[in-house]
C-alpha cells in the first residue's frame, strides 16, 4: 500500500451553500454530507471564482482565476492557459487518475486512466442497460427543463448512482498506486427531475419562503428583469415550473447525499477511508427560486457565488464549527500540492489551505477576504439593443432557454467579500455595497452612503489589491529575473 493518501474530489453542479442543516436551513437536505463535514474542516465563506461551470472547473484544476486561464465562459474551454495543472502534479507523483460523472473542463480522457461520463443528458456507451438507455433519452428530452411528475425510472438509472457504481468498479480494479478520483455529479443542476421517494420528500408548499421574490427585480437592474421576462417567453407556465423545480432541487440534494454515503461507505468497507483525503464542493450555486428565478445568470449574488466546501481525511482536523477563513475554489490545487510536499507550479494564483486544515499557524490576514469574477467583457446590454435571443441562441425554438447568454454574461464585474460586508464593482464604475448580516438578499445597496464610506474605502482597497494579485504572471520573464514567491503562495507574512 502506498504511503501517499488517495484523493477524492466529490463535486456537485450548481449546489447552493445555504440549503443544508449545518448552515441553519430548516430542512434536512444533506444529512450524511453534514455529518461528514463534521469529521473535517468545513468552510462557510468559500467562493467560486466565477459562477459558471467551465470557468470554475478549469480554475479548480489549475489554481488560476478565469481572467488568467482565459476561460471566462462555457465556450472557451479550449483556450485554457496554465503551466501545470493538478492532473500533471498527481501523475508526476505516481497517482492513477480517474473521473466519473460530468467533466466540462479542459481535461481530456487521454490524460486519465479511467473515465465514465454522466452529463445533463445522461450517460453513453455500449455497456448501458436498456433501462439506462431509455432514461438517458428521457433526460435529454427534458431540454434542461423541470419534470412536473416523479421521474418514471428508478434511482439506479440516475447519474449519481451510476457514477458511484463506475467509481467503485474502477477502484476495485486497481491496487498499489495511490489514486485520484474526480467524482463529479451533474446534479442538482437542471433538468430538475427526481424519482420517488425523493420527489415527494420536500413538497413545494412545505418549502421555506425565499428571502426575496420577483417583486425586487426592479431593484436588481435590467439584466435580472430581462432574465425573468425571457423565462416567461421560454416557459409559459414558468411560475408553476419554478415552484416544482425548487421541490425537485431539494429532492435531488437528498438523492446526491445518499449516493455520497454509499460511496464513502464503500471506501470504509475496503479499508481505504482512513488514508483518503475527501474534498466535497460545488462549482457554483443556483437561485432556487430566489428573486423569482431559477438556475443562474446575472452578476455575483451570494446564492450563486458562495459554495459548499469541506475537507476530511488523514491529518485534517475536525472543527467544532465552520472555519471562518475566506477561501476560493482556486485554493484547492495548491492545497493538494502542499499536502503532497510538491512545489506549487508557476502561474498558480490560489493559496494553500493545508495549515488551516491541519491546525497549524497561518497568517489570518491572508484569508480575511475572498474574491470572484464575472463577465466576458464588452458593454452591458440594455432594453434598447436589438439583439434577438432566438438568433443569439439563448432562446431555442420549440422550448429551452440558456440562462448564460450575451445579456447576463456581458461586461466585467469583480467582487470582494470580507466579514459581513460585500463589495461589487463593474467596468462602468458602478459599485454595490451590502451588509450581508443585515441584508442577506443584497437588496439595500449602501454604496456611497455617508455612514459607510470608511468601510467602502477599505473594501475598495481590498478589491484593488485582489485585482493586482490575480494579474497573470505567465509567461515568466525569459532571462535574468527571478520571481520571489512564498512556498504556499501567501502574500502576507507567516506568523
Amino acid at each position: 500500500m502506498s504511503d501517499k493518501p488517495n484523493i477524492v474530489i466529490i463535486m456537485t453542479d450548481q449546489q447552493r451553500a445555504d440549503l443544508s442543516a449545518r448552515e441553519g436551513y430548516p430542512l434536512d437536505t444533506t444529512p450524511f454530507l453534514d455529518s461528514l463535514a463534521g469529521t473535517g474542516t468545513d468552510f462557510n465563506r468559500a467562493y467560486t471564482c466565477m459562477p459558471v461551470c467551465a470557468p470554475a472547473r478549469v480554475s479548480m484544476f489549475t489554481g488560476r482565476y478565469p481572467s488568467a486561464t482565459r476561460v471566462r465562459t462555457n465556450h472557451n474551454i479550449e483556450d485554457a492557459v496554465y503551466s501545470v495543472d493538478l492532473v500533471d502534479v498527481l501523475k508526476m507523483s505516481g497517482y492513477r487518475i480517474g473521473m466519473s460523472g460530468k467533466n466540462h473542463s479542459h481535461l481530456t480522457g487521454s490524460r486519465m486512466d479511467f473515465t465514465a461520463s454522466f452529463d445533463h443528458g445522461g450517460g453513453s456507451g455500449k455497456d448501458r442497460t436498456e433501462q439506462e438507455k431509455a432514461f438517458d433519452a428521457f433526460l435529454s428530452g427534458l431540454n434542461h427543463n423541470t419534470y412536473l411528475e416523479p421521474t418514471p425510472f428508478p434511482v439506479e438509472c440516475q447519474g449519481p448512482y451510476r457514477a458511484v457504481s463506475k467509481s467503485q468498479e474502477w477502484i476495485n480494479s486497481i491496487s498499489g498506486s495511490p489514486f485520484f478520483l474526480w467524482l463529479t455529479f451533474a446534479e442538482p443542476h437542471n433538468p430538475y427531475q427526481v424519482p420517488d421517494p425523493y420527489y415527494s420528500m420536500f413538497p413545494p408548499e412545505t418549502l421555506p419562503p425565499c428571502r426575496a421574490d420577483e417583486s425586487v427585480l426592479e431593484k436588481k437592474g435590467f439584466r435580472w428583469q430581462w432574465l425573468r421576462e425571457i423565462w416567461n417567453r421560454a416557459v409559459p407556465d414558468y411560475t408553476a415550473q419554478r415552484d416544482r423545480a425548487r421541490a425537485n432541487y431539494h429532492g435531488m440534494l437528498r438523492l446526491i447525499d445518499d449516493q455520497v454515503k454509499r460511496f464513502v461507505s464503500f471506501l470504509d468497507t475496503k479499508g481505504l477511508l482512513k488514508n483518503t483525503i475527501i474534498i466535497c464542493l460545488s462549482d457554483h450555486g443556483d437561485f432556487v427560486g430566489e428573486y423569482g428565478l431559477i438556475r443562474k445568470g446575472p452578476d455575483l449574488p451570494e446564492c450563486l457565488t458562495r459554495i459548499p466546501l469541506f475537507f476530511t481525511g488523514p491529518d485534517i482536523v475536525a472543527g467544532e464549527k465552520a472555519h471562518d477563513a475566506h477561501i476560493n475554489i482556486c485554493d484547492i490545487m495548491p492545497t493538494l500540492c502542499d499536502a503532497l510536499n510538491v512545489a506549487i507550479p508557476d502561474g498558480v494564483q490560489g493559496r494553500s489551505l493545508w495549515p488551516l486544515l491541519t491546525g497549524k499557524n497561518y497568517p489570518k490576514e491572508e484569508f480575511s477576504s475572498a474574491y470572484a469574477e464575472q463577465g466576458f467583457g464588452g458593454l452591458n446590454y440594455n432594453k434598447e439593443d436589438d439583439l434577438d435571443p432566438v438568433k443569439e441562441g439563448a432562446l431555442k425554438p420549440g422550448g429551452g432557454f440558456d440562462c448564460l447568454n450575451s445579456w447576463t454574461q456581458s461586461g466585467t464585474m469583480r467582487m470582494v467579500r470580507k466579514g459581513e460586508w460585500k463589495l461589487v464593482y463593474n467596468m462602468e464604475g458602478k459599485g454595490e455595497l451590502y451588509n450581508l448580516k443585515e441584508d442577506p438578499a443584497e437588496l439595500d445597496d449602501l454604496f456611497n452612503k455617508p455612514d459607510v464610506l470608511k468601510i467602502q474605502k477599505s473594501l475598495m482597497e481590498d478589491l484593488l489589491t485582489w485585482i493586482l494579485r490575480v494579474q497573470d504572471p505567465l509567461p515568466l520573464p525569459r532571462r535574468r529575473y527571478v520571481m520571489k514567491k512564498n512556498s504556499r503562495n501567501y502574500w502576507t507574512q507567516t506568523p
